[in-house]
């Protein structure tokens, strides 16, 4: 009796008509790999995912096992004729980013494939927007901070910050949480700001928050108003121009044993007055008599012949 061609990987049977069957193995499993769909191990959560467990070469059927982490949890089995088979998990979960493998055999023992990495990307959530310690209150002139943060979304998150949809700046979050930009306040700023974080899975904005401008800084020398200033005259004996006052000073009349107080009035003038004028300055002059009160004025002065000498 021939030889069967459809059995010759499993049984033969020998002799002609003798009915004795022996049995030969069939070949052992090969070549265990594992890989996910979407390829690279990347998923987005909420996805799918799908692991695929081949082997190079083996016959009759197959039990497939998949093994979570690299103690071994298993997840699934599954025995079918084929070279391959598939375990999905319908929706990923940020807690399924893990390490993964699965074995298969056919009767002569488990063959394990190697570790493959699955990462669970997720997107941002709408992020916050905040002021810094001016809060939404701030004056001109103020260095204000802006502070964006998305609560949820792997890294790098990249943030924008906007005045009126116009673009401010932006910064980057290597390792995810916030980021932070500051600007000088100007009288332009005044309106809504918001943010926006993106982590190349989709973009968020935030609310809109309105800044307000309270005012100027007082000791801004750039955009308070002038004030004015006091200058000193170049005149010695000048009173001064906030409280001008008759100034006195004690005087020896050289004749007699009367003593004078000479008080001298002067008085800024934008153009030159009648009378005596000293570095633009109308100036008059009054002797009084300290024990009589007599007074003796600058125009009777000229009539009189005395030696003064100042006491200081």
């Amino acid at each position: 009796m021939p030889v069967s061609s459809q059995k010759q990987t499993s049984e033969t049977l020998l002799g002609p008509g003798c009915g004795l069957c022996l049995s030969i193995p069939g070949i052992p499993v090969s070549d265990v790999s594992l890989k996910t769909r979407p390829p690279g191990g990347w998923v987005m959560e909420g996805n799918k995912l799908v692991l695929i467990c081949s082997v190079e070469s083996a016959t009759g059927n197959i039990t497939y096992l998949w093994y979570r982490g690299a103690l071994g949890l298993n997840l699934e089995t599954k025995t079918q004729p084929s070279l391959t088979a598939e375990f999905e998990i319908s929706e990923v979960k940020q807690s399924d980013a893990d390490q993964y493998y699965c074995a298969a055999s056919n009767g002569h023992g488990h063959i394990p494939s190697e570790l493959v990495n699955v990462s669970v990307r997720v997107p941002v959530s709408r992020p916050v927007l905040t002021f810094g310690d001016s809060g939404t209150q701030a004056v001109l002139g103020d260095l204000v901070e802006l502070h964006c943060k998305a609560l949820r979304g792997s890294p790098p998150i990249f943030y924008q910050f906007y005045h009126e949809n116009i673009i401010l700046g932006n910064s980057l979050a290597p390792s995810g949480g916030g980021a932070s930009f500051s600007f000088s306040l100007t009288a332009e700023h005044s309106g809504n700001f918001s943010c926006e974080a993106s982590n190349g899975q989709g973009a968020q904005r935030s609310e809109v928050v309105a800044l307000n401008l309270t005012g100027r800084k007082s000791e801004d020398p750039l955009r308070s108003p002038p004030q004015p200033v006091l200058q000193e005259s170049t005149y010695p004996y000048s009173p001064d121009p906030r409280q001008p006052e008759p100034v006195y000073e004690n005087v020896n009349v050289v004749s007699g044993d009367e003593v004078y107080s000479l008080v001298y009035h002067t008085q800024q003038e934008l153009e030159p007055a009648a009378g005596e004028t000293w570095n633009g300055m109308n100036f008059s002059l009054t002797l009084v008599c300290a024990r009589t009160k007599r007074t003796i004025s600058s125009s009777a002065l000229q009539h009189l012949s005395l030696g003064l000498t100042v006491v200081t």
